[in-house]
């Protein structure tokens, strides 16, 4: 059985995850030679494996399907109005 888009995600959402972790605790994420193993194996499973966009989204440059991620900063006008709304 191939892996699909979603299993793709999955992986990538867990690795995401652990990294995340990783960092507020000071610990060691997954390395970038990890990842491209992780990577190959991917492009192995599912000869529609888009390696670039996975590894974009591990690095929360692309939303899942490969969209631009809305970064949404709240400078501080922003806030300001954000908490003056009765929040």
């Amino acid at each position: 059985m191939s892996m699909s888009k979603k299993h793709f995600i999955e992986l990538a959402d867990e690795i995401r995850r652990y990294n995340a972790i990783a960092k507020r605790l000071e610990g060691l994420p997954f390395l970038e030679s990890q990842i491209m193993v992780l990577a190959d194996f991917c492009a192995g499973q599912n000869p529609a494996f888009k390696r670039q966009r996975w590894l974009d989204y591990i690095d929360g440059k692309v939303e899942p399907n490969g969209g631009k991620v809305k970064s949404e900063k709240l400078t501080a006008p922003r806030i300001e109005r954000h908490w003056s709304r009765g929040r």
